[in-house]
């Protein structure tokens, strides 16, 4: 489908697969080519599998992009909040399959999402926005606090502590851990149950259960917005 994101269609089932070859980084390109695969989901009418390349989910922005600042860099994070927006308020089920590392965008990507599989390893995920000096956003702040345990939120956001696999499930960075060699047939058999859900009941129950979050993230990307333009200089 292009060079940063495959997309590969089966029973109703669209597996979007993240690889630049390097860590993932969220882009303007990379943003550009998942919002394209997740338009065609739309139109396939598919559930979701989000997975990464071999041992990272995604290592957040771009950072040269990042500190060269000006107007690239403010649209490449808002870009990626409204990605975040996306997937929390997407017309049918998302499922992340992380097959290893997921680091500030990555993590609010994948807590976007409707349900989360990691496998064991030595790997991290995490908020480290603090730590690198970096203001946490808003909209990124809501999307943690719907999904992390209370203490684990806090020390996440403020001070930018790194969860391993076995603890980042105890925090509510994912629902399930297995083997890397089942992640993806686990998460594709789970996106097959999936597809059996009456859409309409899924998408209005949806609107019902994450309503006051979805007004919270989108006030947030407007804050954000005049934050960072300001943060920018811009």
């Amino acid at each position: 489908m292009s060079t940063l994101v495959s997309y590969q269609l089966n029973d109703s089932v669209a597996t979007i697969t993240m690889d630049d070859g390097k860590v993932n980084a969220m882009s303007p390109d990379m943003q550009t080519e998942l919002n394209a695969a997740l338009d065609q989901a739309v139109e396939d009418k598919a559930v979701v599998v989000l997975t990464g390349r071999e041992g990272i989910f995604s290592g957040g922005f771009d950072l040269p992009t990042l500190k060269a600042g000006g107007e690239t860099a403010l649209q490449m994070l808002i870009g990626g909040f409204e990605l975040s927006e996306r997937i929390l308020k997407f017309p049918t089920p998302v499922i992340i399959a992380n097959p290893g590392h997921c680091v500030a965008m990555g993590v609010f990507i994948m807590l976007s999402a409707d349900y989360r599989i990691g496998i064991e390893g030595p790997f991290k995920m995490g908020a480290n926005e603090v730590a690198i000096g970096l203001v946490v956003p808003e909209s990124a702040i809501e999307i943690c606090r719907n999904q992390l345990t209370p203490a684990c939120f806090n020390r996440s956001i403020l001070t930018s502590e790194f969860f391993q696999p076995k603890d980042a499930l105890q925090a509510g960075f994912l629902d399930k851990l297995v083997e890397q060699e089942e992640l993806l047939e686990v998460a594709q058999s789970l996106a097959s149950e999936y597809v059996k859900l009456d859409n309409r009941a899924y998408q209005a129950t949806k609107a019902k259960v994450r309503g006051e979050l979805y007004k919270k993230v989108r006030a947030g990307i407007e804050n954000d917005a005049v934050f960072f333009r300001k943060f920018f200089n811009l």
